[in-house]
């Protein structure tokens, strides 16, 4: 299923096959103005031929103001799996498809210094951008036809399978002369067996960037990353009128990221050892990530109705190294002579998901009003989530209290104690329904029932409907509930570092409610997020030039899961001496305690016109979004320390994660061979915690709007061959300034609205042959 309305004729049923479309197309970013729902369908050929970013996640970024991405640093294991959002909610509250089959999300879950902290997310960066086709992004609430993670919208990733060769090269960097990318992509389909398959191969070396003043040995920016991808996407006449087919993907990531700088003889023996970094290091995070990706289906006809069953598999897995670091407690023992190993294996966590899917769907002209089509399936999916340790050198402490700090410094190792075996599974079964009621009016219902093996079940509904006013407006609307199930990541991931509390060493866990700490400290098991959604919104299309829609929508989210602040003596000495029982000095949880509320309106706009006999493209899109914390519903353990559980810190991070309005207005004008495309974002304002606090008397960090241009050329030798160049940020803008004392990263720019980096250059050249 892809997420939009299902386009259906008259002589439907006559046609061997029926096929589930787009009703309606758009170019960048106007939307379709024929769904009953909001639905943004992104051609993705321009950007892979002509684009200024190279990934996926910072593409949309620049093309849809709904969908949101900043590149972290200072953020640990977030620094190398960009986590993206829609409408300002939570990472793993957007459910994301690949040709309309769930794809699977990251290992990583975020825990420190990250926006999107506490929670899970599909890694976008690890499909090539010359592999798509489009992207549908569907901005309503869909769980009740899609199931978990659907609560804030879709977003489904059509894969190229068309005949035809062409390749992409491309090279980037930041005005001050760092973050230089090569990239090197490359699509091929061809015939095979009656049908088309198509593979895609791409090699992205994204290098390191720093924006630490001079003087600071902090490593401040993108971090370095390079990815090897290939996929495969197919489809092959199979049966009579059937078809089967296939999607395969892989890709290699070896990153880095700078962690938090050492000093020299200051931090000696604690966190440093002058016979090894006299004066100071910075331990560098590396992470080995490895995501796969396969679907295998057969869609054919069963008398009247069109049939589907597939299988869906993902895994992604990643493995962290901390070079250019030390063991404190190693090398200062005695025997050492202040030597420790300068690089750990810290251990790492993997993810996979397998999926099976039955559908089928039948349109019955005449059975209710013009005629309606019926749609039912069932879905098996099974989850497993380990952790594994790291060698004992990435956690001992091997001189005991009052020495050097346990672990490897930037990232402690997992621990023994850390290590887990997770798995579940789920079973769904859901009807949809679409009727046409007569030619003005639709109406689309749909129930979805899902059961889960960790915590029970669930039934979702959602009622939408359209009505065609006349043949340049339609009104819309929709209502609907949802669920999104607690991950595994958030329900089993335990992490255990070690602190020194009154010169003892000090366990400090982050510790899932099902375990022994959990368990001791009385927390519920992890449950589902519940939601409830609306929209209503209208699209106004006075000729073939021009189209315009506005979609206001609201989401209230019962039952949020989030990571609960550090519970230990200095704010809990109950629950801190239950927890000495078990040797930890303090311990955060992941809790189901907050309820939310996200209002907001999107606003799209596109034309195409001529200028002096020149063609010109116009295009505006705008989201306006609030979201703010309803209710904080401690656990019975936890009551009367909502402040603990949820800090004002964590609380903006919930809040104002993204930016409260964004919007792009684009100009893309064709002289001849030339084409000229000049776009404005604009990044809302954001307002984010401090260390210290309010309550410290220290005001919270204030981000004012701010807004970026991207400018540029490419120039058409024929219609085969391109070549492009331009930049980003043309303006050189950054972030508001502040204390760096006091930012998550400590810089003087946080991670926020487009990031700390400035004016990038770029040039690309696109072959098609």
């Amino acid at each position: 299923m892809a997420p939009a309305a299902q386009a259906q004729s008259a002589d439907a049923s006559a046609s061997p096959m029926q096929s589930v479309n787009v009703v309606g197309s758009r170019r960048a970013t106007s939307s379709a103005t024929d769904t009953v729902v909001p639905v943004d369908v992104i051609p993705m050929n321009k950007a892979a031929e002509q684009g200024a970013q190279f990934d996926l996640s910072q593409t949309l970024t620049y093309i849809s103001p709904s969908f949101n991405s900043t590149r972290q640093t200072g953020a640990d294991g977030a620094d190398l799996v960009d986590s993206a959002a829609l409408r300002g909610l939570s990472s793993d509250q957007t459910l994301v498809l690949i040709n309309g089959k769930r794809r699977h999300t990251a290992a990583l879950v975020n825990i420190f210094g990250a926006r999107n902290r506490g929670s899970t997310g599909t890694d976008m960066n690890t499909i090539p951008t010359m592999a798509i086709k489009d992207v549908q992004i569907l901005r309503d609430g869909a769980a009740a036809q899609y199931g978990s993670d659907a609560i804030a919208g879709v977003m489904d990733i059509g894969l190229k399978k068309n005949i035809g060769c062409e390749s992409s090269v491309g090279y980037s960097q930041y005005s001050a002369g760092d973050g230089k990318n090569y990239m090197a992509s490359a699509y091929c389909g061809f015939a095979m067996a009656g049908g088309t398959v198509g593979v895609t191969g791409e090699y992205l070396d994204r290098g390191r960037s720093n924006r630490a003043e001079p003087g600071n040995p902090r490593t401040i920016g993108d971090s370095k990353s390079e990815n090897q991808t290939v996929y495969v996407n197919g489809e092959i006449p199979a049966g009579a009128g059937g078809k089967f087919y296939f999607t395969a993907g892989l890709q290699q990531r070896d990153a880095s990221s700078g962690a938090w700088a050492r000093d020299g003889v200051d931090d000696v023996p604690t966190r440093n050892s002058a016979a090894m970094y006299p004066n100071g290091f910075v331990p560098f995070i590396n992470g080995e990530l490895d995501d796969r990706y396969g679907i295998i289906g057969y869609r054919s006809k069963l008398g009247e109705w069109n049939t589907d069953l597939s299988q869906t598999y993902g895994y992604n897995r990643l493995k962290y190294n901390i070079s250019n670091t030390l063991n404190a407690s190693i090398a200062n023992l005695p025997a050492n002579k202040g030597i420790s190993p300068s690089s750990f294996n810290a251990g790492g966590f993997s993810f996979q998901q397998t999926t099976t899917n039955a559908d089928a769907s039948r349109y019955f002209e005449g059975l209710v009003g013009d005629g309606m089509n019926v749609a039912f399936g069932a879905e098996y999916r099974r989850e497993q989530y380990k952790i594994f340790a790291g060698e004992p050198g990435s956690y001992i402490d091997a001189d005991g209290p009052g020495g050097g700090n346990a672990g490897s410094q930037g990232f402690p190792g997992f621990q023994p104690g850390d290590v887990t075996n997770a798995s579940r599974h789920s079973t769904a079964l859901y009807l949809d329904l679409e009727a046409d009621l007569n030619k003005k009016t639709k109406l689309q219902g749909a129930l979805r029932y899902e059961k889960f093996s960790d915590f029970g079940s669930t039934v979702t509904g959602k009622l939408a409907g359209s009505y065609s006013v006349n043949d340049a407006v339609l009104l819309r609307g929709s209502a609907s509930t949802g669920f999104r199930a607690p991950s595994l990541q958030q329900a089993h991931f335990s992490s255990t570092y070690t602190d020194f509390v009154g010169g003892k060493p000090t366990d400090i866990s982050i510790t899932p409610a099902v375990g022994a700490v959990g368990q001791l400290a009385g927390l519920p098991p992890l449950k589902e997020e519940k939601s409830r959604s609306f929209t209503l919104g209208a699209t106004w299309t006075p000729s073939g030039a021009l189209s315009v829609t506005a979609d206001l929508y609201q989401i209230k989210i019962k039952d949020r899961i989030v990571l609960s602040g550090l519970f230990d003596d200095s704010n809990y000495p109950t629950l801190a001496a239950k927890l000495a029982t078990l040797g930890v000095g303090g311990a955060q949880f992941f809790v189901n305690s907050v309820d939310t509320k996200t209002r907001g309106l999107d606003l799209t706009a596109s034309h195409r016109g001529a200028i002096a006999g020149n063609k010109l493209t116009t295009f505006l899109a705008m989201n306006f979004g609030k979201t703010e914390v309803d209710a904080i519903h401690a656990p019975a353990a936890l009551k009367g320390y909502e402040d603990v559980l949820l800090s004002e810190r964590e609380r903006l991070f919930l809040e104002q994660g993204g930016p409260r309005r964004k919007a792009t207005l684009g100009f893309d004008l064709t002289t001849g061979a030339l084409e000229t495309d000049f776009k404005i974002i604009h990044f809302g304002p954001q307002t984010l915690g401090t260390w210290s606090g309010t309550a410290s008397g220290v005001a919270n960090q204030r981000y004012a709007p701010k807004t970026s241009a991207d400018l540029g050329f490419t120039y058409s030798f024929s219609k085969n061959t391109k070549l492009t160049f331009g930049a980003s940020n043309i303006f050189n803008v950054h972030p508001s300034v502040q204390d760096p004392n006091e930012t998550d990263n400590g810089f003087k720019y946080e991670s926020v609205q487009f990031g700390l980096n400035g004016t990038s250059y770029f040039g690309r050249l696109w072959v098609k042959f």
